[in-house]
């Protein structure tokens, strides 16, 4: 086999897109003036959040948790400054600038709003300017994930939009992020760690995603070089506050493939808020678009609630306490009947006819949920105290037969046999059995502190504790029947039990050096008792806003992340576990910049980012649909490289719309196979995600919304092969799915606020996008790699009420 190495012109579209991205912002100068400071309230605390805009140069910003800002503009002799905060007054600073001067200090003091004092509370959100300021973060309007067309309206389609994020399933909510797999990304719910079912190896298989579009409050996404106080991951963490209300209201959506409904609201003195939320999937008509044909029964209900009570006494004290809940019942009942999958060249095509016998069923309950205590010990002191937790429950058994018929087609349109077999090459039987049950329970405690010091110094640090136990039962075995040779392929009966116990600490200190530049840098422990591992891992980040006309940010970011083995990763192909597996260990190298600019007088970002990770003790894995399949070892080295750019703004004015690119190389080197580096699962060279609102220019109320993906093929190879792995390219992954909504509002009515009426047009274009390949063999001994594909066109009516 061939080592596939990135070719010179992939390497030169790398530097060039890169070099253009990242010195195009910092081109051209003229005569600026920096005007900064800081806004206290009248007992001279920093206020956080303060808008500061420059009315005249429409230029504004706002203050970070020091209340400090800054801003350049060209220069202007009159300027008028207005400051603004929700919990405090108004006001206005006018002066003149003195051209000779290049910088101006304004220092002010804002009075409390009486009028809002019952309607604010001080929240815990991550101001926009600040997460500016970190590497590889980006901030996401919940209201997108809501309109964005998609099956089942899955929260994390949104992510596969984003530059370096990869989702080429759309019935599932896994992710890749740079060259990682599905289980390498770290997920929070306010502070609380979310986790995935285990036994689940197909999309149509998979349930909704954890979080609830309708909950959620604010989305950080972090696509590498995260700070010490979050997880040990390699390749990704997201962040989702869900919401605290201060109002009654609520909503109900109902289409074709399920729908939701959720409630919030506070009580009257405000102390105490809810949330509920429940939603149902049922994915029987879009699955009978698929090749393979029989009774799909998947049904999918997930409830969840959050509640929020205020245990504040003191005015200069507050303490919350959160409590999160949810449940998921998952349902997947098929009985298989016929398959029909044509595939191969021009030149030679081929077709798999398949009869199958038999059925599937395949049960998750899962339970999540946990508490977070948050308590402001002083102004300048804050304490959280988060305990979560999961039970999984999970069980598969299923009885399937298939007996298949592989032959060549007449493409000859003259023929009396067009578009029928000709010869036929294979024929053959498959039969799969199991019988397996897994019950996990995990346990997270985790206590964290922030301390600012000073007006430059902020201290962060925690202890973590992690109780993880699983039991797992397998009984598979599988045969195939040949042209009368029956081979077993697979014998698996095992009964595993795993307990283990992990101990996390992190320590990171910020500095903002001065009001343009600012580091963050700690440690993050990890000792788990299985192999007594224990990871020490520093990270470092850096950002410096130049002295430029353009509004501009550069940042860098170096750092260790390593990842100790989980149950997945333990059991090899054979049901063994190695407990004696190491960490994997990562190394991110990012830099990178922000760039805020005006284009037809509206706002709009450009993000660039160029980033290197290099990974040892990697535990090889192979993709199996939506399943990581681990060969439990830490016999490989890998790298990955890349560049991604990010466009967002207002293209359609009061919507915002977003165009990303992102390249990626990512290679990884067996020991002793003496073949050097060869591609990951995850190799995919290019990736483009367009998320686009439109609306009608007379009629703002019809809507139009897009979302398109593309990429390029990622690599496979015969199954349970390690030396031949990834050895051959897949297709590419293209999809376009569109949204049409009209939107009524119901000003008249008390009760309704608005419905809006939707059609989606999944698969637009009808593309045969593959997951997977079915490996069969003919009459010569060899074997073809049969696609699996996804779903076809589907037409998606549905309805939403707001009240």
């Amino acid at each position: 086999m061939k080592i596939q190495r990135a070719s010179f012109l992939v390497k030169f579209v790398f530097q060039l897109i890169f070099l253009i991205g990242f010195f195009s912002p910092m081109l051209g100068s003229a005569q600026n003036i920096q005007i900064s400071g800081i806004v206290t309230d009248l007992n001279n605390q920093p206020i956080e959040g303060v808008s500061v805009v420059i009315s005249s140069v429409n230029r504004g910003t706002s203050t970070n948790k020091l209340g400090r800002f800054a801003l350049t503009i060209r220069y202007k002799q009159n300027v008028q400054i207005a400051f603004s905060h929700i919990k405090y007054k108004k006001i206005f600073k006018s002066f003149e600038l003195d051209a000779e001067k290049k910088s101006i200090t304004i220092n002010v003091m804002l009075e409390t709003d009486i009028k809002q004092l019952d309607q604010v509370k001080v929240q815990d959100e991550t101001e926009s300017q600040i997460i500016r300021e970190k590497i590889s973060v980006t901030e996401l309007d919940p209201k997108s994930v809501q309109v964005l067309p998609s099956p089942f309206g899955d929260f994390n389609k949104v992510l596969a939009t984003l530059p370096g994020v990869v989702s080429n399933n759309e019935l599932s909510s896994t992710y890749s992020v740079r060259g990682g797999n599905f289980d390498e990304n770290l997920v929070y719910v306010n502070g609380m760690k979310i986790y995935r079912p285990f036994l689940i190896r197909a999309g149509q298989q998979e349930g909704l995603s954890f979080i609830n579009p309708d909950l959620v409050k604010s989305i950080e996404f972090s696509a590498g070089g995260w700070q010490p106080k979050y997880g040990d991951k390699l390749s990704s963490s997201l962040n989702i506050a869900y919401k605290t209300p201060s109002e009654f209201s609520g909503s109900t959506t109902l289409g074709l493939l399920g729908g939701t409904a959720h409630l919030e609201g506070a009580n009257k003195r405000k102390h105490i808020t809810y949330l509920l939320g429940a939603r149902h999937k049922n994915s029987q008509y879009l699955l009978s678009t698929q090749e393979t044909q029989g009774g799909y029964r998947p049904k999918f209900t997930d409830i969840q609630s959050y509640l929020n009570f205020d245990l504040s006494k003191e005015k200069d004290n507050s303490t919350s306490l959160g409590v999160l809940f949810s449940f998921a019942r998952n349902r997947y009942l098929v009985t298989p009947e016929t398959r029909e999958t044509n595939f191969g060249t021009l030149s030679t095509p081929l077709r798999l006819l398949v009869a199958f016998d038999g059925r599937e069923v395949l049960n998750y309950d899962i339970i999540q949920g946990g508490i977070n205590l948050k308590h402001q010990i002083s102004k300048n002191v804050k304490s959280t105290l988060t305990i979560s937790g999961m039970q999984s429950v999970e069980r598969e058994n299923f009885d399937i037969e298939g007996g298949y018929r592989l032959c060549d087609v007449d493409k000859n349109p003259n023929s009396v046999g067009f578009n029928n077999c000709l010869t036929t090459l294979g024929v053959g039987t498959d039969f799969d059995h199991g019988r397996n049950k897994l019950k996990a329970q995990i346990l997270d405690i985790v206590n964290t502190n922030a301390v600012i010091l000073n007006d430059k110094n902020k201290l962060e640090f925690g202890l973590g504790y992690s109780l993880q136990k699983i039991d797992d039962v397998i009984d598979e075995f599988s045969f195939e029947d040949s042209l009368n040779f029956v081979t077993i392929t697979k014998v698996l009966k095992t009964d595993l039990s795993l307990q283990t116990n992990i101990f996390t600490g992190f320590l990171q200190h910020t500095y903002f050096i001065n009001h343009r530049q600012s580091v963050t840098y700690g440690i993050r422990l990890n000792y788990r008792n299985l192999n007594n591992q224990l990871l020490i891992s520093p990270r470092a980040q850096y950002s410096i806003k130049p002295n430029w006309a353009r509004d501009v940010i550069i940042k860098a970011a170096i750092g260790i992340y390593q990842q100790p083995p989980f149950y997945r990763e333990l059991r090899g192909f054979d049901g063994v576990l190695q407990k004696d597996l190491k960490a994997q260990r990562s190394i991110h190298f990012i830099s990178g910049l922000d760039y805020n600019f005006k284009w037809w007088n509206r706002d709009f970002k450009l993000v660039s980012e160029i980033y290197y990770k290099k990974l040892n003790n990697v535990i090889t894995y192979d993709l199996d649909n939506v399943r990581v399949r681990y060969y439990a070892n830490n016999r490989a080295k890998a790298y990955a490289m890349g560049i991604d750019f990010r466009v967002s703004g207002e293209f359609i004015k009061g919507t915002e719309s977003w165009f990303s690119l992102g390249l990626l190389n990512t290679r990884e080197d067996l020991e002793d196979d003496n073949k050097g580096y060869v591609r990951r699962p995850t190799d995919q060279h290019i990736n483009l995600g367009i998320f686009f609102q439109d609306h009608l220019p007379n009629d703002p109320t019809v809507k139009v919304n897009l979302n398109f993906l593309f990429g390029s093929g990622l690599p496979f190879g015969p199954p349970n092969n390690i030396n031949h792995r990834n050895s051959l390219n897949g297709r590419s992954y293209r999809r376009v799915d569109i949204g049409f909504l009209k939107y009524f509002e119901m000003k008249s009515n008390k009760y309704i606020k608005s419905i809006s009426i939707g059609l989606d047009v999944l698969n637009l274009f009808g593309v045969d996008n593959t997951i997977s390949y079915t490996w069969i063999k003919d009459v010569n001994n060899d074997s073809w790699g049969v696609p699996n594909n996804l779903s076809q066109r589907f037409f998606n009516l549905k309805a939403r009420v707001l009240f």
